[in-house]
């Protein structure tokens, strides 16, 4: 579970919309959200955070480190909790379901690509 300590170590302000937004991230069972499945959760569990708001409050969070921004889908932006871990994605093009994997062997690829 997220707490109020992790926005204060970004250096940002303990706001209402910025502790249900981050609850969200965290809670959610997809763990890639685009800033309108944020807004479609917040809506359903009836927490008055307007779409701009979440739009506003995932940029700052991925600014301050709390998220990463993914553009899959042809620039669909998503957004996921920063772990701290590395790991890879695949899509899956029929569904649009993100999958998440490490694999050394394709790790080693990376290293010596970029060598």
């Amino acid at each position: 579970m997220v707490e109020n300590s992790e926005l204060r170590k970004a250096g940002l302000k303990v706001t209402l919309p910025r502790v249900k937004i981050l609850q969200m991230l965290d809670s959610a069972q997809q763990r890639h959200m685009s800033a309108e499945d944020v807004y479609k959760a917040l809506m359903e569990a009836n927490e008055d955070v307007g779409l701009a708001t979440v739009y506003r409050v995932l940029t700052q969070f991925e600014a301050a480190g709390l998220v990463v921004r993914h553009n899959f889908d042809g620039g669909h932006a998503v957004f996921e909790l920063a772990d701290g871990g590395h790991h890879d994605h695949m899509v899956n093009v029929e569904s649009g379901e993100v999958i998440e994997f490490f694999d050394e062997e394709i790790e080693k690829l990376q290293k010596a690509i970029v060598s």
